[in-house]
């Protein structure tokens, strides 16, 4: 289940990839069957060993074209360890509302993009996210969960801080919305309640399935409770005068 359009976020093979906080993978695999030289990185050692595993699969399998690579690896995404403009393409997906430093994130992740470079975030939009909030204290403090829900215009400010240009915005997983509403009303942690089984059900059966219906329902209700706030940015080139200084 992928956030990130890659309709809206163009990828070219060979592309050097940083899926910042890349979880279980799921957008660092679409890029490397797309054939960009990917490194997913998280602190999560337990999810970097389980991503470095089907990146293994992959490419047993003949997935990703040829000239396309992939590393997983443990690191701080305060600290990233390559140099200055080492990328062409950051992608960040519900990361950045679990950092209380999320500036000095941006900040990481532009010093590592290359001038004209392309980055993708994705954060819980603030509508379905508050209404989670409010059903459950559970859903939200607990260690290392969300501790911030950032309003659109809030999360492109500082994006335009950061130096960067934003291009595009969307939202995504309309779907998901009532899931995570009727977990936060039955009990985060309470998989066993009727409304939550049967609607997880639908969930599995739309991403397995993809049934025209689902997707045009979620298209439209999109706009209206999309579960992520998604936005695109590129980090523009230096002014002549600027990069002669420099």
């Amino acid at each position: 289940m992928l956030t990130v359009d890659f309709s809206r976020f163009p990828l070219a093979p060979g592309d050097r990839v940083l899926d910042l906080g890349c979880g279980a993978g799921r957008h660092a695999f679409e890029c490397y069957r797309r054939g960009a030289r990917v490194v997913a990185l998280d602190q999560n050692g337990e999810e970097i060993r389980e991503v470095a595993k089907w990146f293994a699969a992959m490419k047993e399998a003949g997935e990703a074209p040829a000239g396309a690579t992939a590393t997983a690896m443990e690191g701080d995404a305060l600290a990233l360890p390559f140099p200055d403009e080492s990328f062409d393409v950051v992608i960040i997906s519900e990361v950045m509302e679990h950092i209380p430093d999320d500036k000095g994130v941006l900040a990481e992740m532009v010093r590592v993009l290359r001038p004209g470079g392309r980055i993708a975030i994705t954060v819980p939009r603030y509508g379905p996210e508050k209404v989670c909030w409010s059903l459950s204290d559970a859903y939200h403090e607990v260690e290392g969960g969300h501790i911030r829900i950032y309003k659109a215009d809030e999360l492109l400010a500082k994006i335009r801080e950061a130096g960067l240009r934003p291009y595009g915005t969307h939202h995504a997983h309309a779907l998901h919305s009532p899931y995570w509403w009727l977990k936060c009303a039955f009990g985060v942690d309470n998989d066993k309640a009727l409304p939550v089984r049967a609607y997880h059900k639908l969930l599995v059966w739309d991403i397995m399935k993809k049934p025209l219906a689902t997707r045009v329902a979620e298209q439209a209700l999109n706009p209206l409770i999309g579960k992520s706030f998604v936005a695109y940015a590129t980090k523009p080139h230096l002014p002549r005068a600027e990069a002669d200084a420099a």
